[in-house]
C-alpha cells in the first residue's frame, strides 16, 4: 500500500486490473451489494451504528496520493472503537463506498462479482468495527 494512504484502504493486487472483467448492468451489481448488506448476521447489523452504504464508478485518487491508486471499496470515519461521548454532537454517518468498476474489472463471472462485492463489503464494515488491515488479514478477510 501506498504510505500516502491511510491504513484500511483495500487495493487491487498488482496485475489483477489487467482482466478484461466481468459486465454487469448498474442495477445487478446494486442487487448484489444489496445481498451482501442482508446476508450480515443480525447482530452484526443492529451493532452497526450511522454509517451509510453507496457505491460509485470508480475511486478518484486526491491529491498527493498515488494516481494509479486502485481500490474495491472504502472506509471513511471514526470506527466504533474511537468514538467517545463527544462524537454523537452532529456527527456525520461514517461511509462505506464500493467501487463498482474495479470489482468488475477482477472478476470473470456473476459468481466472482457477488463474492468479491461480499468480501468488499464485510471488510469495510470491520474496519466500522475498528478492525484493522492486518487483523482481517490473520482472519483470511484480504
Amino acid at each position: 500500500m501506498p504510505a500516502n494512504l491511510p491504513p484500511g484502504l483495500p487495493i487491487v493486487p498488482d496485475g489483477a486490473g489487467d482482466t478484461s472483467g466481468f459486465e454487469m448492468s448498474e442495477a445487478d451489481f446494486e442487487a448484489a451489494v444489496s445481498d451482501a448488506l442482508d446476508q450480515l448476521p443480525s447482530e452484526v447489523a443492529r451493532a452497526m451504528d450511522n454509517v451509510a452504504v453507496f457505491i460509485d464508478d470508480d475511486y478518484v485518487p486526491q491529491p498527493g496520493e498515488d494516481p494509479d491508486t486502485v481500490l474495491l471499496g472504502l472506509y471513511e470515519g471514526v470506527p466504533l472503537t474511537e468514538r467517545d461521548f463527544w462524537w454523537d454532537a452532529g456527527s456525520l454517518p461514517d461511509r462505506i463506498t464500493i467501487y463498482r468498476k474495479p470489482i468488475l474489472g477482477i472478476c470473470s463471472s456473476r459468481e466472482d462479482v457477488v463474492e468479491e462485492v461480499a468480501v468488499t463489503v464485510i471488510h469495510e464494515i470491520a474496519h466500522h468495527f475498528g478492525i484493522d488491515d492486518q487483523r482481517l488479514h490473520e482472519l483470511g478477510w484480504d
